[in-house]
Order: C-alpha cells, then structure tokens, then sequence
C-alpha cells in the first residue's frame, strides 16, 4: 500500500520540506497563542506558518522575548514585540494559551512519551532530560510531538516511564486530566499521525511522498490505525518553498535534522 495521489512538487521539494509543511499545519488557524516549536524542522514550520495561514501566531526568541517579525533560524530579532520571562511563560501554559511541539525519546499508541529514562526504573538502561515540563505541557495546552528518525526505538508499544500524558491515562485519571488535554497531531520524517480513532489510538493520517505504508509499519512498534485509503502530506506551495529557502532557512538546515 501507499499514499494516493502523486504531488506535481515531489522532484523538487525534499523530505525536509514536507515535514517542514506537515509542521506548520498544527498551527494552521491557531490564532493569538503562543508557538513553543523544540527542533529546527517544527521552528521553521511554525515561522512558516506565521508568514502565511497564521499571521497572529505568537513567537519567541527561544528564551524571554516575543518577536515581531519572522527572522531566518539562527538570526536575531529585528522587532520585539514583548517580554516573556519564565513566570509568564508558565501563565500562558496554565492557561492553555500554547501550542508546543516537542520530541519523544519514545512514544506509544495512546501518544504517552517518554524523555526520562530507558529501562526499568529502579535501574534504567539511560539517563535522558528528564520529565521536564511535559505533565503540565500534555495536561494543560495543545502538545503535538516531531520525531526525525522515525523508528521502533521510539514508536514503542509501550512507554518505559511517562514525561507526557497520552490519551489513556488522562481518561483514567479523570474530569481533571482530561478537561484541556490535547495531542493533536504526530510528525515523523514518515508521515503524520494523529488520534482521531473511537478509542484514542493513532492513526497514520498522511505519508510522505516516497514513503509507503509497509515502510511506516515497519518501523513502528505498534500496529497503528491505517485507513484504508491513505493520502498524502500536501505538497509545499511555491511561494512556501521561496520563504522556506530563501527567509526562513537559507542555511538548509533543516536538510541536517531530515537529510534527504
């Protein structure tokens, strides 16, 4: 099986690209919240994103300022437009005012992630970040997730520990966990996964061009949901390819984190 469809752009839009478009697509039509993008692929997707289909989207410089205009990755900004200091950036978390796309060092159906350890946890086989901000993250604002190597190291059925809370857990924790809990999509350099199933699983939503579904099961450690006709991911338009290439990473390097 494989997507349907072929994209007029595949020869000239990388996988990079694709995944750089897939990213944006979570900001599409946020409104006035705050973009928190970890990696250089979902930095440039939600920059993408403010240039085109979400001009009110909210943007930092990584650590207390917002800016005001779409500088290219790695640049400094030439507009600022507010003062973000940790306590702040914490209310606007609380609040759910924040889209954040994080990483996973794993993942499993439910979209519980992992950043912690791995390995039993009385004597794990590797120390990693730790929980980080993930709890309040998946509790309390939209917590989508980018994983550049797709793989079953990190697609895993289930999670050693959980940093991030998936869609199971917060339906057995309650009314609480549940009222502002959201997953609302997974990117790979494979595809775009979401949990728009009757029981909460994930669902392969789109391939990427040149990937195909027994590629995606492959790698995967679980049996995701897949549809039975699969699209897919939409082709960059010119105009995105321009502001990618030329404003928002002339440097190429999103080729470094999804090398084609």
């Amino acid at each position: 099986m494989s997507g349907t469809g072929t994209p007029s752009t595949t020869a000239t839009a990388t996988r990079a690209e694709y995944c750089v478009v897939a990213c944006a697509e979570a900001w599409r039509d946020a409104g006035e919240v705050l973009a928190s993008p970890m990696g250089t692929v979902p930095t440039i997707g939600a920059r993408l994103a403010r240039l085109t289909f979400s001009p009110d989207l909210l943007l930092t410089d990584g650590e207390a300022l917002l800016i005001g205009d779409v500088p290219a990755v790695g640049a400094a900004p030439g507009v600022v437009e507010g003062w973000l200091p940790y306590r702040q950036h914490l209310a606007l978390v609380a609040t759910g005012r924040r889209h954040v796309m994080m990483g996973a060092s794993q993942l499993d159906r439910y979209g519980n992630q992992n950043i912690n350890c791995v390995g039993d946890w009385a004597r794990p086989k590797r120390q990693l970040l730790g929980v980080r901000g993930a709890p309040i993250n998946t509790l309390n604002n939209p917590t989508s997730y980018w994983v550049p190597k797709h793989s079953t190291r990190v697609f895993v059925e289930r999670v050693d520990m959980v940093s991030g809370v998936g869609y199971d857990r917060a339906a057995a924790a309650g009314p609480a966990a549940t009222r502002y809990h959201r997953v609302p999509e997974v990117i790979s350099d494979l595809g775009v996964f979401d949990f728009e199933t009757p029981d909460r699983a994930m669902r392969l939503r789109s391939l990427h061009p040149g990937v195909t579904v027994e590629e995606v099961l492959a790698a995967t450690g679980f049996a995701p949901v897949v549809p039975d006709d699969v699209p897919y991911t939409r082709e960059p338009t010119a105009e995105e390819l321009r502001l990618i290439r030329e404003e928002i990473d002339p440097k190429g390097l999103r080729d470094r984190e999804v090398p084609s």
